[in-house]
């Protein structure tokens, strides 16, 4: 077992994954996370996975050829929550209007990838390396983006973090991250305590481990763990206000502000929401994509009371792999598209507006004849959170290939 291993506990709680000496990294959590009080700046990606319908989240219902294309799955004027007297939201994001209204929310549409790739699985991976249309990245651009920040000597193991069974690909890389399926259902074993299933693996895997340095830190690992533990989740309870909704969306979010507000250093994190692929009876205010806005939204919304003032040092970007097709489908439905909406949420953000060019959808403006055309790259967005928020100017090794100017981007920092 070589220093360089990659640690994947898939079916447990926790996983650690990195390729620098484990040993120290797991020592310098042991010993702290970061000073209390620090000014620790946070980026949160929430990823939208199946290619969300950019077109019926955020409406233009003041295009008229939106309602020609889509004659029974539109979000009628009189239901739309009108923002600016051209766009509105669906009627499932009315948690979303306050945030608006308190300027803490921002809207970029006709964004995403400028990969023309209609295959989810390509898209999805495009937009995680921040390479579109480059498949032989090894790393993803969430690990890149802390790659060349300052780096406290007690760096927490948390730092990089994801909630979900196993690492995603935007955290793979050369620096430390950390997957968790359930803080709650990891147990460290000890004096009087059972250990888990997953923890009893863990500490199964150094007991025979031949290599005498990474056997030598069982005990450092656990001492790790129960940095996490100490944050004590199961008495844990959101501010008030913060209604998480049920389910594996809600949960995460919850746990994540949880290990935010316990002071354990996390400054990058990703989270992800599925169900939005609806190639059939996609549903107009009421249906399929009305459901997953709803768990979607008021997850988010929930999230963001629940941080309080950790807020104010804190963005949230929202993201899918490609947008849906302008005309609905034979089955109610709409297939695979091109550009999408985006979300930023967060205190330094310039909220109150909607961001981009907007291409327009009369047939000559859409891409190849049936999708909303792409005018804003994503990497320009989430580029200027790397850059303005998190302060890492070196955007060229988080974006290779791609031309990320400061003059370029959108503004919607404070």
């Amino acid at each position: 077992m070589s220093l360089t291993r990659r640690i994947f506990l898939r079916n447990g709680a926790l996983a650690l994954v990195g390729t620098t000496a484990v040993p120290a990294f797991l020592t310098r959590a042991a010993l702290g996370a970061i000073a209390p009080g620090t000014n620790n700046k946070r980026l949160v990606v929430i990823f939208q996975r199946g290619a969300a319908d950019g077109l019926n989240i955020v409406v233009p219902h003041a295009e008229p050829q939106y309602y020609a294309m889509r004659p029974s799955i539109n979000i009628p004027r009189k239901a739309v929550i009108d923002l600016d007297g051209f766009f509105g939201l669906h009627p499932s994001l009315a948690s979303f209007l306050p945030l608006w209204q308190q300027r803490h929310l921002a809207i970029v549409h006709a964004a995403g990838s400028p990969d023309p790739t209609r295959s989810h699985f390509d898209a999805q991976d495009f937009m995680e390396s921040g390479t579109p249309g480059v498949k032989v990245t090894d790393d993803g651009w969430l690990n890149r983006s802390i790659h060349s920040m300052p780096q406290s000597p007690q760096a927490s193991p948390f730092r990089a973090i994801a909630l979900g069974p196993s690492l995603p690909r935007i955290l793979s890389g050369s620096e430390p991250a950390v997957a968790m399926n359930n803080i709650n259902d990891f147990s460290v074993g000890g004096r009087g305590t059972k250990p888990s299933a997953t923890a009893t693996a863990f500490e199964a895997m150094y007991d025979h481990s031949s290599d005498s340095v990474l056997h030598g830190t069982g005990e450092e690992t656990f001492d790790a763990v129960k940095m996490l533990k100490s944050a004590d989740p199961g008495k844990y309870t959101p501010a008030a206000g913060a209604n998480y909704p049920k389910g594996r969306f809600g949960d995460s979010l919850r746990q994540l502000a949880q290990l935010i507000k316990a002071n354990l250093g996390v400054q990058v994190a990703f989270a992800d929401i599925g169900g939005w692929d609806h190639h059939v009876n996609e549903g107009s205010t009421e249906g399929q994509i009305a459901n997953v806005l709803t768990d979607f939204s008021q997850s988010l919304s929930a999230f963001w009371t629940d941080l309080g003032d950790l807020g104010e040092d804190t963005v949230v970007v929202t993201m899918s792999e490609f947008g849906r097709t302008a005309r609905e489908n034979g089955n109610r439905g709409t297939d695979h598209g091109h550009a999408n909406v985006m979300f930023v949420l967060g205190g330094p953000v310039r909220g109150g507006r909607v961001y981009g060019r907007w291409p327009g959808l009369d047939q000559s403006q859409l891409y190849e004849g049936r999708d909303l055309a792409l005018t804003t790259d994503f990497r320009q967005v989430i580029g200027e959170a790397v850059a303005r928020h998190m302060g890492n100017k070196n955007l060229p090794a988080v974006f290779p290939g791609f031309d990320n100017q400061a003059g370029k981007f959108l503004r919607y920092l404070a």
